[in-house]
């Protein structure tokens, strides 16, 4: 990514101030008794503020193409009864070098080609924000970290080195209920997990790399990582209910251009997802490696219509050990995971008024999720968007199995400055 131009920048940040006010909310269509709330689970009104400043004074930063960048938000959040304040982007921008950007401070990290589903983009996720109808942007969980970019006309590269570990925002059965696996069924406010952090120490630090190149309207990529699963995907042994985040290294590439004879855009993506705590398999309470594939196309067509289809693979390595240590009452699983997603988008009202809907859909777990949404830009400033999510599912522990009477409906208003 290259640094922004100065004009993006404003020489007095109170003169380049943007943000907005939005009002949420979320009523459940379903109402299990599990949760905190069993009438909603959004309400809320959010303030989002951001700035950026470029100073022109002292003579080295200026050289430096120097800019700091700020988006902050208040939130009051009726489920939770609190007010709290948000900071999701707090950084320095400079490039000391024409072929080197760093980026310093609190950003919202993210590569790889998929749609809402993720393989070498292994940065933490919010998925109950996405779950009960926040906007897009709160899928993505910002990171303290340091980003250093450089560029050649033959390779680019990104590092990214994360030295305070920050976990995915996972179901807590405050706002949606979930499959707990000590107590063998669904759960919510009487769930008594407990999710252990990794140390905060030196040999902690996350550290991931991207290599990449464009060549005859193609972007290919490699990638490698070296941290942690962003979800718990550890027990530890004793019956304290206790998870942990076991050690993870990841490897993978992917590519994305232009689809020979049939037009729009195919990618292909590939990761290596190896359990460090586990190579072996045999250990049941920590999560196997396994090799993750993912194939996307989508394609323009005409009376702005868009339309999007993928197709993600999971393989489990070490199966066989996995299966013969299994133990009654455990979660089943198949060696290889199957999901399918479709995304279709269409424009009314000279493009004012986006309705749309997101499927997933898996074949192996027998489950899905759907999407729908309308999103109307009243004008500059007012964009007002309805939506839901609705959850099918044959069993209780599957990935979306287990929101299946979590289905919700929404609405935000939003009014931008």
């Amino acid at each position: 990514m290259a640094l922004p131009a100065k004009d993006a920048f404003a020489d007095d940040p109170t003169k380049n101030i943007h943000g907005f006010a939005e009002a949420a909310y979320g009523p459940k269509l379903d109402h299990n008794g599990l949760t905190q709330k069993d009438d909603f689970n959004l309400l809320e009104q959010r303030l989002q503020l951001k700035t950026s400043w470029r100073p022109d004074q002292p003579e080295t930063l200026a050289r430096w193409n120097t800019g700091f960048f700020y988006k902050g938000g208040l939130l009051v959040d009726e489920h939770e009864e609190n007010v709290r304040y948000n900071i999701r982007e707090a950084n320095g921008i400079f490039s000391p070098f024409s072929w080197l950007d760093v980026k310093l401070g609190r950003q919202i990290l993210t590569w790889g080609t998929g749609d809402l589903l993720f393989i070498n983009d292994v940065f933490p996720k919010d998925f109950e924000s996405f779950f009960v109808g926040r906007d897009d942007e709160y899928l993505k969980v910002p990171s303290d970290a340091a980003k250093f970019s450089l560029y050649n006309p033959q390779v680019s590269v990104d590092l990214v080195f994360i030295p305070f570990f920050t976990p995915d925002t996972s179901l807590d059965g405050g706002r949606l209920s979930f499959y707990d696996m000590f107590l063998g069924r669904l759960a919510g406010k009487e769930s008594g997990r407990l999710l252990k952090e990794p140390p905060l120490q030196p040999d902690s630090t996350e550290a991931a790399a991207r290599v990449y190149r464009n060549f005859n309207g193609y972007e290919a990529a490699l990638y490698g990582f070296k941290g942690y699963f962003n979800q718990a995907r550890g027990v530890k042994s004793g019956g304290n209910k206790e998870f942990f985040y076991p050690k993870l290294a990841v490897y993978g590439s992917s590519l994305r251009g232009p689809a020979p004879f049939v037009g729009g855009i195919v990618s292909g993506e590939i990761g290596y997802m190896d359990s460090l705590e586990d190579r072996s398999g045999i250990d049941r309470l920590v999560e196997n490696s396994a090799v993750k594939y993912l194939a996307g196309y989508e394609r323009d067509f005409p009376e702005d219509l868009r339309v999007g289809v993928q197709y993600f693979v999971e393989q489990m390595l070490d199966f066989d050990a996995f299966t013969a240590n299994a133990r009654a009452g455990d979660v089943p699983r198949d060696q290889f995971r199957q999901l399918m997603t479709l995304r279709l988008t269409k424009l009314f009202w000279l493009q004012t008024l986006e309705a749309s809907c997101f499927v997933f859909y898996s074949p192996t777990d027998s489950d899905a999720h759907l999407r729908p949404r309308l999103a109307w830009q009243v004008n500059d400033q007012w964009k007002v968007t309805v939506g839901a999510n609705v959850f099918f599912g044959r069993s209780d522990w599957t990935e979306f199995g287990q929101l299946e009477n979590n289905d919700n409906v929404y609405a935000r208003v939003r009014y931008s400055f």
